[in-house]
């Protein structure tokens, strides 16, 4: 049986929940590596599939190019997840993370700023692609 849009939402939910208590416990104004190390520590602990900091490939015409591109983390091989801890948002981020799903062929990414007061309400995005909208519910 394959991934459905239940399951993937699932994920997120899942993610989103453990950038809130990653946040209350670490705070703001840590710098990204820390951010991302207790992100996978409390996303195993969640029982969840956690990949980091692995090469994105880009396929041109049948060839494989080295693109020098690695995602932060990838969970339950579904949902890609960008962290950040920066001041201000870029659109270049998102376009990151949009670029990561996409070039994985993944559903959803997510992407997460803990320079935040709130997580949930500023500190994250989520993000949909065409792999998703095939998805079964």
């Amino acid at each position: 049986m394959g991934i459905t849009k239940n399951f993937v939402d699932g994920i997120t939910y899942e993610i989103i929940g453990s950038a809130i208590e990653v946040h209350k416990e670490m705070g703001p104004g840590l710098i990204e590596s820390v951010y991302e190390a207790c992100m996978i520590k409390e996303l195993q602990a969640r029982g969840l599939l956690v990949e980091s900091q692995q090469n994105v490939q880009v396929v041109y015409k049948g060839e494989t190019l080295d693109a020098l591109l690695r995602y932060d983390l990838l969970v339950e091989r579904c949902v890609v997840v960008e962290l950040k801890a920066v001041k201000a948002m870029h659109p270049v981020f998102d376009a990151k993370a949009i670029s990561y799903a996409r070039l994985l062929e993944v559903p959803k990414a997510v992407l997460i700023n803990f320079t935040c007061t709130n997580i949930f309400k500023e500190g994250q995005k989520t993000f949909v692609n065409e792999y998703y909208r095939r998805l079964p519910d």
